[in-house]
């Protein structure tokens, strides 16, 4: 490769960030970060300036951008800091970038991710929010800036893996029967539903498998963060919501599968770490080593499945129904679903809360078609403060 390829990482001290950034360090002859955004964690993201010296630096305001400036000075580092939304806007559209990994979490990442796309960018989607909320939108401007699309989500990069590889040329997938969604079940995958009621915070976000953030091991012991993953899959392969099937596998060791109307089903398999797609996807269509262990199959041993329990696991029934519905629905149930995992951070709520405000918010009010990005804002506000409602009174009025 003749030039090092400029890197933008947005949510740099996450969980997906921290391991983009440890691929880009095993391959500096090919990898370069020019860009790291963090929301409130300074210090991390000081730390990480430090190490790989990015061009830029974003926070989430002013006073925040001062204070890291002032210290990025005094390290001796011309990391050039900026903030807010038209920051995360600025360096994900530079002109110098190659590509974008999309790792903030939640609604707070799709200005961004969008600003990358319609830059025609090499864009990393680990935001899977985005396709929530505003999937037809999304897509659109894939298509029409040429922006090229790789999902980093374990499960849909195995997906995209398994597809043929006329997919990756904007072809769409022919002889393609189903989608099968592998999940593990997260840390409550035999628990009864009446012990749900009394889960707490540390227990739900102690994942069996995963090293994640806060949220996202909430959602997973939900199984929302399945629900997203639907959703995102209907847009991302242009699959009906019923093409699409969720299949616990304890091991999470089948990332997912593609089954073939000919009958044959392909599965992509790997440990479970997040370096494996990431390496792919920054790589892609090449090869190269992510510091991942090759799996061992003999020390696995087994591989086990079986379906997931609507009654365990409402949240996943809310979003088939949501991505059933389209039009406003995903955007207002992702955006509920983020009220009531943080209020159920805060021990605001009980852990069967979540899916009754996200219920009671969908039901409150009816799906409506989105046109334009504003009205995706829209159904994301009217939902959060239907969800605010039920926090305050409860009940969603």
């Amino acid at each position: 490769m003749s030039q090092v390829q400029q890197i933008t990482v947005l949510g740099a001290t996450g969980s997906i960030g921290l391991s983009t950034l440890d691929v880009i360090a095993r391959h500096p002859s090919r990898y370069q970060a020019f860009a790291l955004s963090a929301f409130t964690r300074l210090a991390e993201l000081e730390a990480l300036c430090v190490i790989h010296r990015p061009r830029f630096a974003v926070v989430a305001d002013a006073k925040a951008a001062s204070e890291l400036q002032a210290r990025l000075q005094h390290a001796g580092l011309a990391t050039r800091v900026l903030s807010g939304e038209a920051g995360l806007c600025e360096v994900a559209a530079h002109a110098e970038v190659d590509a974008v990994m999309a790792a903030i979490v939640g609604a707070a990442g799709l200005k961004p991710t969008l600003a990358a796309v319609e830059a025609g960018k090499k864009v990393l989607l680990a935001n899977k929010e985005a396709l929530v909320m505003s999937g037809a939108l999304f897509m659109r401007a894939v298509r029409q800036s040429g922006a090229v699309l790789l999902p980093i989500d374990s499960e849909h990069n195995a997906i995209f893996q398994c597809l043929p590889q006329d997919y990756a040329r904007g072809l769409q997938p022919v002889g393609v029967r189903r989608i099968l969604l592998t999940a593990s079940g997260g840390p409550f995958r035999e628990a009864s539903p009446e012990s749900l009621h009394a889960v707490t915070p540390e227990q739900a976000c102690a994942h069996p498998n995963w090293s994640m953030g806060r949220k996202i091991s909430v959602d997973s012991a939900s199984m929302m963060n399945k629900g997203l993953e639907l959703i995102e899959a209907c847009w991302l392969f242009d699959a009906r919501p019923e093409q699409v099937e969720v299949l616990i596998h304890p091991q999470s060791v089948i990332h997912s599968l593609v089954d073939y109307v000919d009958g044959s089903v392909l599965a992509q398999l790997g440990n479970p770490d997040m370096r494996t797609p990431i390496a792919h996807a920054l790589a892609w269509p090449q090869r190269i080593d992510s510091g991942v262990a090759p799996l061992d199959l003999l020390a696995v041993a087994r591989l086990d499945f079986q379906a997931p329990d609507d009654i365990r696991f409402p949240c996943l029934r809310l979003a088939r129904e949501a991505a059933e519905a389209g039009g406003s629905a995903p955007a207002m149930l992702n955006a509920a679903n983020e009220v009531a995992v943080a209020a159920f951070l805060e021990r605001r709520i009980r852990f069967t809360d979540i899916a009754r405000i996200i219920g009671g918010v969908l039901e409150a009010e009816p799906a409506v078609a989105v046109n334009c990005l504003d009205a995706v804002l829209e159904a994301d506000r009217r939902a959060r403060e239907l969800a605010g409602q039920w926090l305050n009174r409860g009940e969603v009025a």
